[in-house]
């Protein structure tokens, strides 16, 4: 796996700086492993610089240090789904200071406000597990069991101040099965993230893509 150390002697050697990611994750980080996987293959043309996470024993600061990736723990402050002023300004200062050209949400499990999203206008991505618009929030793949519909899946956005409202860069299609559970269902869905968030990541990467209005034009 690439270090931080690698990527800056790739910069020197080559003259163009690398595209650089900062990831956010509060769990166990499978969604970056994806992505550090396919940084480190070519697959995105990018460098992770930094993974942040609010949770202290979040397996994707784990995954990070592994792969020899600055990774911190940020404490989130007093509220419970969302950063408060001084968390905020603390993760929007180490994106920065790394010179972060796109946030990767990879299961962050905050809402993020205000100054964040001012900070990195149009430059912060998620993934959710449904085909937004529908089943927007929390447990996805439950909604969608508990509705009945056939066909479900996952969804790679813009974020903005809604929730999972942002402008739909790439979405996969997952089926469901008449004798799906909710964590049959949600493991089919987690593989289909695997493949399509680090192929959206990459399309912002190389600059294929360009939002206008509610949609993306790929170049």
């Amino acid at each position: 796996m690439p270090s931080q150390a690698h990527a800056s002697y790739e910069e020197a050697v080559t003259g163009i700086p690398r595209f650089r990611l900062g990831v956010l994750g509060s769990g166990k980080g499978s969604n970056f492993v994806a992505i550090a996987d396919a940084c480190a293959d070519g697959r995105i043309p990018a460098a992770v610089s930094l993974v942040l996470s609010d949770v202290a024993e979040a397996g994707i600061l784990d995954h990070a240090r592994q792969r020899n990736l600055p990774a911190r723990h940020i404490p989130p402050g007093k509220f419970r789904t969302k950063l408060d002023e001084e968390a905020e300004k603390a993760f929007v200062s180490a994106l920065t200071g790394a010179g972060v050209d796109l946030v990767v949400l990879a299961g962050f499990m905050r809402v993020l406000k205000g100054e964040f999203l001012r900070a990195f206008e149009g430059r912060i991505v998620n993934i959710h597990p449904s085909l937004l618009p529908s089943f927007p929030g929390l447990e996805a793949w439950k909604q969608a069991l508990e509705y009945g519909v056939k066909v479900t899946g996952c969804t790679v956005h813009f974020v903005d101040a809604g929730v999972d409202s942002g402008v739909i860069i790439g979405q996969q299609a997952v089926p469901v099965a008449e004798d799906d559970s909710p964590e049959s269902l949600h493991q089919r869905i987690h593989e289909a993230e695997h493949e399509l968030y680090p192929k959206c990541v990459a399309e912002v990467a190389r600059g294929e893509i360009r939002i206008q209005g509610r949609r993306i034009v790929r170049k």
